[in-house]
């Protein structure tokens, strides 16, 4: 330790951290008991954090409320919302806030010294001194409230956490989930839902939420989390001044009692909606849940990792496949959670019926016993082991910081045990005891003990119900309707002031002097060059190969790309249902199960798909089939092997296999429609007008669903020609001509792909045929439907998109800025603040000028429609002082310059090499970005109008929204059958 502990703190102990390059110190606040862990390294992506033990009573959210409430305003930061003004004005890396079954956390992380410190002071006053007490209508807009304008209108609810649970619970798996959870603990804090619950949501007081608030955010039931390189010593201090020593000790009850096991299993039958016209057959769910010991047992946590995967949820897992052979469903997903105190295993079978119910019990308990008398397969353990270790000592989270990620990990024990924070940061030595321990019969043992003889498990069946939605918005309706019946003229007018008080809330600005309390960077803070890009181009056997020349720490992420332009339009989803088969089936030396052992044991994985690049300036776009891997170098003979394997010797006869892997994959993807509908929407909104979006929407978008859809109707029917094109897939897209190579590694690594690549490129042959000529691509000719696509969501996803410049605008660097103005301005007062959707945001791309407008879980439709149609006045009249376009330009620059990761500088300069776009389009980008004036947003006015005026439109969301406004659209459809 290199640093001196204040002398308000107690030192209990240091651990050093191998796993993670860093020095682990655990201390308590004297005063009053906060709980400080403290992992000092040289990652100048520095973390705070600061997290509640929050368990919940009831179902009313409180919780989830709370988490989004003390961010609107607080004593020394009295703006309406800092976290939107930290979320455009800062350098943040991450910004966020969560709610978990137990506990609440805020983190926040930078890597500019002044910005964290901002960043800490922001959120610890939010929690420690909101405005909640003071400002009820922060409470009625982040929770709920009675909404009327006048008395003759109906009554309704409305609230952000209200209706962002209303989208959760219309998912039948988010529904699902939640209880699997709830149903084995139902004496402790996971019994309830810690979210929200939208029927009880409006049980909840304004007095309730401020006694929950006063009750557990206090710093005697705080933890605090700093990571990186900074001064902790000055942090240590600063944070003891201004907020903890500000307190007394208070003793807190919040800690997480242990369910005590059942005697026998629970049964539980429970109903989802079902989309109009949806046939109820085969649309149930079966869930076995059961509990796995206590999180402090990392040996054991992290075995039951390891046989989730090797059970259930590899391809040809013995569990799973056992589920499918025997019919008792068409998906089979597997859960293991190990973030709350005691871990819990759901087994679910998908488009189900509820009479399989005995059976799939018995077939559940048949495989296991089968496994755990025969012996747990020791490569499945072996590549499961490899496949996770390899994931961790990696330590790539993508965009989010490796600090926060490791600062979650330690919350999972450290909330039930004050003195082992750091437990789950020492895997290594795990893994190595996890491999010992094959072929002892001690994974065998753990299947007995906690799957086959444990009486601690839940059934749960969660059938389909016609018509269900509709009569709970009836029941909402009604309860709703006698309510305001009941009242008298003078309640009525109090809750007509109330909605009034709100809105007048809502729409009054915060004070200059509110918003110059949030402290802000200067533009002299923010870096002048852009992220430089890592492309080298060279030959190898004649294959072009953009060598990404970064550090990797000798882990070659590799990408193979096979331009695929000359693919007919009708063999494009057949593409799309290649990439998701190849890997997952017979090859001529493997089994799908001993491929994916193979894989996993000699690399980080290998996974194809197929996508598409944009090119800069123009409709024009490069389709591709990609092959891609990560390996250590000395395993990349292993990766060109198991690729070579795939490629030359796969077998697609099995149409059995075929059609298990097509029912998953629709199952998979209604799953994303109710997740990520916002996204949905938006791509099929662009192939109204976009040959490139065309594209997309047929191999990846609801185009690419109707496909699977139909094959699985008419499987019997199909699979002859189904198989005859994936093979004949195989021949066209596979060919040395139409390949491009992306690898990501330093010198030694680029040596070591040339030497193994043409061992490897010769089974590779040039075109021999000419059957497939580049095809016109416009043959891809979009069609505008503006569809509504009504679904048995209790919410809207709403999108509109267009191109500028086929509207005849250019790119400036200007837009970037421009979104950020919208998404935090305009579009998040307006959709989120007034509206209640959970979320809402805009993009305006540089490279293609594909811009578009999108909701996400949005109570409303045509209301949110009129909103985007007035954007461009917005702009026309935006209005601001100095600081707050700085403040916008920071916020801008914060999204670019986030820290990338070996595979994502990679990524990111293939990405740009291929738009054709290079350093000095970007430097230009960010000099136009750094020297933004209001005149030039104001100039971008007539771009946002080009948005709107194209027309397009598409919404996903509840049957009768759709229906109400079906004037909106060309089309209204059934998303699902």
């Amino acid at each position: 330790m290199n640093f001196k502990v204040p002398f308000s703190y107690d030192f209990a102990f240091e651990d050093k951290l191998d796993d993670v390059n860093g020095l682990g110190i655990l201390l308590f606040h004297k005063k009053t008991g906060a709980r400080v862990a403290l992992i000092a390294n040289e990652d100048d992506n520095k973390v705070f954090s600061v997290g509640f033990r929050t368990p919940p009573k009831n179902s009313t959210g409180v919780a989830h409320i709370i988490e989004h409430s003390v961010l609107c305003g607080s004593k020394h930061f009295p703006a309406k919302d800092p976290f939107v003004e930290l979320a455009k004005g800062s350098l943040n890396t991450f910004l966020n806030a969560m709610t978990y079954s137990d506990r609440t956390v805020y983190p926040v992380a930078s890597q500019n010294t002044q910005d964290f410190k901002n960043l800490m002071h922001v959120y610890l006053d939010a929690v420690f001194f909101p405005n909640i007490y003071e400002r009820k209508e922060i409470f009625q807009q982040e929770g709920w409230h009675y909404e009327l304008e006048n008395e003759a209108d109906d009554l309704k609810y409305n609230g952000v956490v209200y209706n962002e649970m209303k989208g959760a619970f219309s998912s039948p798996e988010q529904m699902l989930f939640r209880m699997n959870l709830n149903s084995l603990f139902p004496d402790t804090a996971y019994g309830v839902e810690s979210g929200g619950d939208p029927d009880f949501i409006p049980e909840l007081s304004y007095e309730e939420f401020l006694d929950f608030h006063k009750t557990y955010y206090h710093p005697s039931n705080s933890y605090i989390y700093l990571y990186g390189d900074m001064d902790f010593e000055e942090r240590l201090q600063w944070l003891d001044q201004e907020y903890l020593g500000k307190f007394d000790r208070l003793e807190v009850n919040s800690a997480i009692t242990l369910q005590k096991g059942f005697d026998v299993m629970k049964e539980i039958v429970a109903y989802y909606p079902l989309g109009e016209g949806e046939d109820v057959a085969e649309n149930t769910y079966l869930s076995y849940n059961t509990v796995i010991g206590t999180t402090m047992s990392k040996e054991l946590n992290l075995s039951f990792m390891i046989l989730d995967y090797v059970l259930l949820d590899a391809p040809g897992a013995p569990v799973k496949q056992a589920l499918l052979d025997a019919q008792m469903g068409k998906d089979i997903l597997s859960s293991y959670l190990s973030e709350y105190l005691q871990p819990t295993l759901s087994i679910v079978a998908k488009n189900s019926d509820e009479d399989k119910k005995e059976q799939f019990l018995t077939t559940i308990r048949q495989a296991l016993t089968k496994v755990a008398e025969e012996g747990v397969d020791e490569k499945s353990l072996r590549a499961a082991i490899n496949y996770y270790e390899f994931k961790y000592r990696e330590a790539d989270y993508g965009a989010f910081p490796k600090g926060l990620m490791y600062g979650l990990r330690v919350m999972g024990i450290w909330l039930y045990d004050d003195n082992n924070p750091f437990q789950s940061l020492k895997d290594t030595v795990l893994y190595d005891r996890l491999k010992e321990k094959i072929g002892t019969g001690y994974y065998e043992q753990l299947i007995r003990d906690y799957l086959l003889n444990n009486t601690h498990s839940t059934m749960i069946v969660l059938k389909p119900k016609a018509g269900l939605n509709t009569e709970r918005e009836e029941a909402v309706k009604n309860k709703l309707s006698a309510y305001k019946a009941g009242l008298s003229k003078e309640e009525i007018d109090n809750i007509i002031e109330e909605t009034r008080k709100l809105r007048e809330f809502q729409e009054k600005p915060s004070t200059k002097e509110e918003l110059e309390a949030i402290p802000l960077l200067a533009r002299e803070d923010i870096g002048k060059e852009v992220q430089p890009l890592y492309n080298t181009e060279l030959k190898v056997e004649d294959v072009k190969v953009i060598h990404h020349n970064v550090f990797t720490n000798e882990i070659a992420y590799l990408r193979l790309l096979f331009d695929v332009s000359d693919i007919p339009k009708d063999l494009l989803p057949y593409m799309s249902l290649l990439s998701l088969i190849l890997g997952y089936v017979n090859t001529e030396n493997y089994s799908y199960l001993e491929l994916s052992n193979e894989i996993n044991i000699h690399t980080g994985g290998i996974s194809t798909d197929v996508k598409s690049f944009a090119i800069k300036g123009s409709d024009q776009y490069l389709p591709v089939f990609e092959f891609s891997t990560k390996v250590l170098y000395h395993k990349l003979p292993e990766a060109f092997r198991l690729m070579e394997e795939m490629l030359y010797r796969t077998y697609f006869d099995d149409t059995k296999r075929l059609k298990e892997i097509v029912d998953e994959m629709k199952s998979r993807m209604q799953m994303r429609f109710n997740s990520s509908g916002h996204s949905v929407a938006v791509d099929r909104a662009m192939s109204y007008y976009s040959a490139h979006g065309l594209f997309k929407e047929i191999t990846t978008g609801i185009t690419f669903y109707k496909f699977l859809e139909e094959l699985v109707v008419k499987f019997d029917e199909k699979k002859g020609e189904a198989v005859s094109k994936l093979k004949e897939l195989m021949k066209i897209i596979f060919r040395k001509d139409k390949l491009l190579v992306s690898i990501t590694a330093d010198e030694e690594g680029i040596r070591l792909l040339k030497k193994q690549f043409p061992a490897f490129i010769i089974g590779l042959k040039d075109r021999e045929d000419k059957a497939y000529e580049e095809y016109d691509r416009q043959e891809m000719v979009p069609t505008c439907h503006n569809e509504g696509f009504k679904t048995a969501m209790q919410v809207q996803y709403v999108a509109r998109a267009g191109n500028f410049l086929k509207a005849g605008y250019q790119y400036t660097g200007a837009l970037k800025v421009l979104k950020i103005i919208l998404s935090y301005d305009y579009l998040w007062n307006n959709v989120r603040v007034k509206g209640g959707a959970y979320g809402c945001m805009c993009n305006f791309s540089g490279v293609d000028g594909d811009a578009y407008f999108t909701s996400y879980r949005d109570p409303n439709l045509k209301e949110t429609n009129q909103i985007y149609e007035k954007c461009h006045e917005f702009v026309a009249n935006y209005d601001a002082d100095e600081r707050d376009i700085t403040k916008n330009i920071i916020g801008t620059i914060s999204s670019l310059d986030t820290p990338l990761t070996p595979q994502s500088k990679g990524k990111r300069s293939l990405s740009m090499y291929l738009a054709g776009i290079t350093m000095e389009d970007l430097q230009r980008e960010r000099d136009e970005i750094l020297k933004v004036s209001i005149k030039d947003i104001r100039a971008l006015s007539g771009i946002v109008k080009s948005i709107t005026d194209a027309g397009y439109i598409c919404v996903i969301g509840n049957e009768k929204k759709i229906e109400e406004n079906k004037e909106l659209f060309k089309e209204v459809k059934k998303l699902l059958k």
